[in-house]
């Protein structure tokens, strides 16, 4: 049996952008279901990216794979991005059992500035102001019950926070675009208020944290930070880091480290 992608679901209309997902079916019929995120500092990529290195890979480990669309800085405001994707969630909800999903329980993997996209989503359950009312569904529950976060920031201000020099090599100022300034220390407050270190409960979801030693865009600190803060808020963590690995590097698509990432899915999962 093999992998099936089935292509263009669109879950919304926001802002006037058709916001679409693709499926990746694993050849399991009672495969767990996980919400993928793409990075792209917040302003490119699509649910297209890493498709052959990463996300039916994944699927064929035995997990499927809903990877989406959100709207992308300038043109999106935030907290657009989360309302997109907690109505991508709500969406697979609703229509997962008519497509033979499995929804009741649902994860959410996220990369770079999808994986701090996603893990908010994942702390802000019941909360209005990330809710939002993209694609309707509101009904149905937003919350997700585990969350892979890869190589993504945990705190606006210490990861968009750079020296004259680090600006100089790396361009684009990827945390105060998304929050619409231009620089991070314009909002510091505003910053704080959306670190996921302040986030933390008992009451989180399972958290896996992997990130590169060799990180140069977004510093492995940043992952340890989040692990540390959710293991003294008292939640399931566990944070794995890839010897000699950069930011968005070819070490997480290898077989061991995507088969040891599904395996942790299936895990937390897993219906009674």
């Amino acid at each position: 049996m093999a992998v099936t992608v089935e292509s263009d679901y669109e879950f919304a209309t926001a802002g006037g952008t058709r916001l679409r997902m693709d499926l990746y079916r694993a050849p399991q019929r009672d495969a767990p279901l996980v919400l993928y995120v793409h990075g792209g500092g917040w302003r490119s990529g699509d649910r297209a990216d890493a498709r052959a290195e990463r996300l039916a890979p994944m699927a064929a480990c035995g997990v499927t794979v809903a990877s989406v669309d959100y709207r992308l800085v300038p043109a999106a405001v935030f907290p657009d991005q989360v309302h997109d994707l907690k109505g991508a969630v709500r969406w697979l909800r609703t229509h997962g059992p008519r497509l033979g999903l499995r929804s009741d329980r649902i994860g959410i993997w996220g990369a770079s500035a999808g994986a701090y996209l996603g893990s908010l989503l994942a702390l802000t359950p019941g909360d209005d102001r990330f809710e939002g009312r993209v694609g309707g569904n509101l009904e149905q529950s937003s919350d997700v019950q585990a969350v892979v976060h890869w190589f993504g920031q945990a705190d606006l201000l210490s990861s968009g926070s750079r020296s004259g020099v680090e600006a100089q090599l790396l361009t684009f100022a990827f945390e105060a675009g998304l929050l619409g300034v231009r620089s991070v220390a314009e909002a510091a407050e505003r910053a704080r208020d959306l670190s996921l270190l302040t986030r933390v409960s008992p009451q989180a979801p399972p958290f896996l944290i992997a990130h590169g030693d060799r990180d140069h865009v977004v510093a492995a600190a940043e992952g340890r930070a989040l692990h540390d803060a959710l293991s003294r808020g008292g939640a399931d963590t566990q944070f794995m880091l890839l010897g000699g690995a950069g930011h968005e590097g070819p070490e997480f698509h290898r077989p061991a480290t995507l088969a040891m990432t599904a395996a942790w899915l299936r895990d937390k999962l897993a219906t009674d």
